[in-house]
């Protein structure tokens, strides 16, 4: 066996909202707010995206579980501290407008694919994993292909026992496109918890900052910042994904390409981090 060639890299692992969709990961935390809303309880948008990469239920749980939140909880609910059927009922709710919010923030990071065509030509493979329940997944996909996105295999939180921050859905990829060991797949999100199941999984972990649910803005809003605010910014969410473990942050997806030219052409071993 060729040593240098069983290593390179021959997989990315992308998430969906904030990473290839939905610029700013606005689905996500749109859908949260709400139900919230609906239980007479107010959340910040920071408080709706603080658990983004989870499963949607247990993101709920997430949110319920902050001290804050809790206590608002309490005081909409005279005093009754949340409970397994609330979160039952909160999920229900949540899912219908969880579909909504995707039709309405569904459009393709501008990157996307011209940096999905230039790891293609290298022979990469592409792979989605989404904490979006299988009905969401389902719908972002056929949106995104649409827009002409298709990865070559795509799991979601449904098909697997636990999601992110758990490895599995990468293991389901790796192992429904062939590609192993680990440290031939780079696994690039916008959140902690894509950094952490990346990790989990043995594969290189990456983070992306411009779109990221970190960053938190919509791409217009993102491009009217002043040059020296987005730095702020984008340096802000790098450190996030650095104090996670990741291998490498990077501003956008276009830088994504030369990352992993980088990695195959320094036969970087995965103990070194970048």
């Amino acid at each position: 066996m060729n040593t240098n060639k069983s290593k390179a890299i021959r997989l990315v692992v992308f998430d969906w909202a904030g990473t290839t969709v939905d610029f700013g990961s606005r689905a996500p935390a749109t859908a949260f707010t709400k139900v919230f809303a609906a239980h007479g309880v107010r959340v910040t948008d920071a408080e709706a995206r603080a658990p983004t990469g989870l499963n949607k239920r247990e993101h709920l749980i997430a949110m319920l579980s902050d001290p804050e939140i809790a206590l608002r909880w309490r005081t909409a609910h005279r005093g009754n501290p949340w409970t397994d059927k609330d979160v039952d009922t909160m999920y229900s709710e949540f899912m219908p407008l969880q579909l909504q919010a995707i039709e309405e923030h569904a459009e393709l990071v501008p990157q996307l694919l011209a940096t999905v065509d230039q790891l293609r030509s290298r022979g990469l493979k592409i792979g989605g994993t989404t904490g979006y329940f299988r009905e969401a997944a389902q719908a972002v996909a056929r949106r995104a292909a649409q827009a002409g996105f298709e990865p070559d295999a795509n799991v979601c939180a449904d098909d697997v026992r636990q999601g992110r921050p758990a490895p599995w859905m990468i293991y389901r990829l790796m192992e429904q496109l062939g590609v192993y060991p680990p440290a031939c797949v780079v696994k690039v999100g916008d959140t902690v918890a894509d950094i952490h199941a990346g990790l989990a999984a043995g594969c290189w972990s990456v983070g992306v900052c411009d779109s990221s649910s970190l960053t938190g803005l919509t791409q217009s809003e993102y491009a009217e910042l002043p040059a020296d605010q987005r730095l702020a910014r984008l340096n802000q969410t790098a450190q996030a994904f650095r104090n996670a473990g990741s291998h490498a942050a990077i501003n956008s997806l276009s830088d994504l390409p030369s990352l992993i030219d980088e990695l195959n052409q320094k036969k970087l071993s995965y103990s070194q981090v970048l």
